[in-house]
């Protein structure tokens, strides 16, 4: 009967995937966890340019959500928690619309086929027109949207927190297929978010397991093992795919906490390459790198041919860092503080460092143009450019 109710209540503090901090320091003691690394001084001047700076109501409003700007066709678009949706332009971040769902919102936005996409804790997910923000439809679904909604080819895709993906109509939100996968007994609270690439999605699941689907018609086209589970206990197996997926050049490259990071042929899901290396931030990637955050938040660069590891940044150990992000010859990450750490893409070193606010900075920077969109927990956006 004890182990029961500490399975539960560890189910209860667990359940699903994505969180601000490794899972074992939810369990430790203040005094036992370890202290964020302190800032060194950084003496060197890149330039980093400031575009402009926003405020999106309430952010997360300290929760563990997946609420990540979105940008598209010169628009940023960004959600928070109270509900509340925004359209805001690139250049000098202006409001073009604002649309309030009324809704606890957990998951988004995420765009494609002229709408913006947002999840509930509830399960609701919500389309609304990208041009005018008014609403198109809304659809109850099995459970919590912790994941970013994709859309693409007519076809609306969603990963909800009790191992559900759901491919939807974009024009009105009925379902068209779905595929279920049961979760563990314990995860990280969150899910995967689709990535859709070539008429494929691809998505992570609890259980390890990588899965790729016809985005039309659900069909299942191949499932790969990215980390086998293992251990005594269920924390000791928990393989959680949680953070970013990227695919670059024909490969997917995912990796899991407690687990491996891996190389993944989009086209057969092959498993190319596998090192162990634990995460629940995510990873990034260029033509030349593969850029991860540790789950010590120590920042990687490996060989995307082999795995093998280019550089290792250790100075920002603690300081619970964001999935890295690529902007020119720089890597980006964000930290529990509200700054955003610039990496020389080439050796790891620290170059810059940026402050969004003194809230966390959970979500991966997003590049789009030689341009870097950060949002802050607390609902604090900024456009950074790149000096190069």
């Amino acid at each position: 009967m004890l182990y029961r109710i500490t399975a539960l209540i560890l189910t209860l503090l667990l359940a699903g995937c994505g969180s601000m901090m490794s899972p074992t320091e939810w369990f430790a003691s203040e005094d036992n966890v370890d202290p964020p690394a302190e800032l060194v001084e950084i003496t060197t001047d890149i330039g980093v340019q400031t575009l402009w700076t926003a405020s999106v109501g309430k952010g997360t409003d300290g929760q563990r959500l997946q609420l990540v700007p979105y940008v598209h066709n010169d628009r940023v678009f960004v959600a928070d928690s109270k509900g509340n949706v925004k359209a805001l332009n690139a250049a000098d971040g202006n409001r073009i619309w604002e649309t309030d769902t009324e809704l606890a919102l957990s998951g988004g936005p995420g765009a494609g086929d002229g709408l913006v996409l947002v999840g509930s804790r509830d399960g609701d997910l919500v389309a609304l027109d990208a041009i005018t923000g008014q609403e198109r439809w809304r659809t109850r679904l099995s459970s919590e949207i912790l994941s970013v909604p994709k859309a693409a080819d007519g076809r609306v895709v969603v990963h909800t927190m009790d191992g559900n993906l759901f491919g939807l109509s974009a024009t009105d939100g009925e379902k068209v297929w779905d595929f279920k996968r049961s979760v563990p007994v314990l995860s990280l609270r969150g899910s995967s978010s689709p990535v859709i690439r070539d008429n494929k999605v691809i998505c992570g699941f609890a259980s390890g397991k990588l899965i790729s689907f016809n985005l039309l018609s659900g069909e299942l086209l191949w499932e790969s093992s990215i980390s086998i589970s293992s251990g005594r206990t269920e924390l000791e197996r928990m393989v959680d795919i949680d953070g970013e997926l990227v695919v670059v050049d024909g490969v997917v490259y995912a990796a899991t906490y407690q687990g491996d990071l891996a190389a993944v042929s989009l086209d057969t899901g092959v498993v190319l390459w596998r090192r162990n290396m634990s995460s629940h931030a995510g990873v990034g990637a260029d033509m030349l790198q593969v850029y991860i955050s540790d789950a010590e938040d120590q920042v990687w660069a490996v060989d995307p041919r082999n795995g093998a590891a280019l550089w290792k940044q250790k100075k920002l150990h603690a300081r619970r860092l964001s999935a890295p992000a690529v902007l020119g010859n720089f890597v980006l990450v964000g930290d529990l503080e509200g700054y955003i750490h610039w990496l020389s893409s080439e050796d790891g070193s620290l170059v810059a460092r940026t402050r969004v606010g003194s809230a966390p900075i959970s979500t991966p920077p997003i590049i789009q143009d030689g341009v870097a969109y950060i949002y802050g927990d607390d609902g604090k956006l900024a456009a950074f450019r790149s000096p190069n």
